[in-house]
């Protein structure tokens, strides 16, 4: 099976060895992964802050660049809901059905894996490890994900341990951080605190992953917090990459 990459912002920029997870763990599960060069930003940034005009080019421009049928897998929950649910917000006639036809095609890196693959058995590479998954409103509330990424952890060998506020926000919300900072942090320290004795903290968004381990950071806790696809790669592969800093 052949399948399109967009890498995201967020994950080029701060995620690089996350990204290249992604792409080694498709890889090995027969996944031929192509990676269009001339992908930017989906546009969420702008359309979150009303610049529907900007989104509007910049989604036109994505439609474009995955304009085949092939899958399209994104290392994020946030870039996916934009792909697959605002997109239709922007464009009307021949150009809202492009929007429609990419927003089927296109997952979340776990979704992928769970919708599309069946849940596959990733190897045992996460025996023992005792994990806190944070799920990401997108992905959680938007993109109806669920269990999936629990269930591939957990397969791994690795222990999901109950989060008391594991299904509350973390507080990043992309622009909501920069306006509203004291909210934002208040819940993600409120987040932390119910934190359980783990041995890393994971999610599948980028952005939440940035909150959180700034928060960690700030407070004096050396936990380690890695993208979802990184420790579904050390599953598959038994290599451990850099933890989020």
């Amino acid at each position: 099976m052949r399948a399109s990459y967009c890498v995201t912002c967020l994950a080029d920029q701060f995620f690089a060895e996350a990204a290249m997870d992604a792409v080694r763990l498709l890889e090995s599960l027969g996944i031929r992964v192509e990676f269009p060069a001339d992908q930017t930003c989906c546009g969420q940034p702008a359309f979150n802050a009303g610049f529907h005009d900007q989104a509007r080019q910049m989604a036109r421009h994505t439609l474009q660049v995955f304009s085949g049928k092939q899958p399209v897998i994104l290392p994020s929950g946030s870039c996916s809901t934009m792909l697959k649910a605002h997109y239709a917000e922007l464009f009307s006639g021949p150009e809202l059905e492009g929007a429609w036809d990419l927003a089927a095609r296109s997952f979340e890196l776990s979704q992928f894996l769970c919708e599309v693959l069946g849940c596959p058995r990733l190897g045992d590479g996460l025996r023992g490890k005792r994990v806190a998954y944070h799920p990401g409103c997108h992905g959680l509330r938007e993109l109806g994900i669920g269990d999936g990424p629990k269930r591939l952890l957990e397969a791994a060998g690795a222990t999901v341990v109950p989060w008391e506020a594991e299904l509350e926000c973390c507080g990043f919300g992309g622009l909501f951080a920069v306006k509203l900072p004291e909210v934002s942090v208040g819940m993600a320290d409120r987040k932390l605190d119910t934190l359980p004795e783990v041995d890393v903290l994971t999610s599948g968004d980028p952005g939440c992953l940035l909150q959180l381990a700034g928060r960690l950071r700030v407070r004096g806790n050396p936990l380690p917090v890695r993208h979802l696809a990184s420790l579904l790669w050390e599953a598959r592969s038994g290599r451990r990459d850099s933890d989020v800093r």
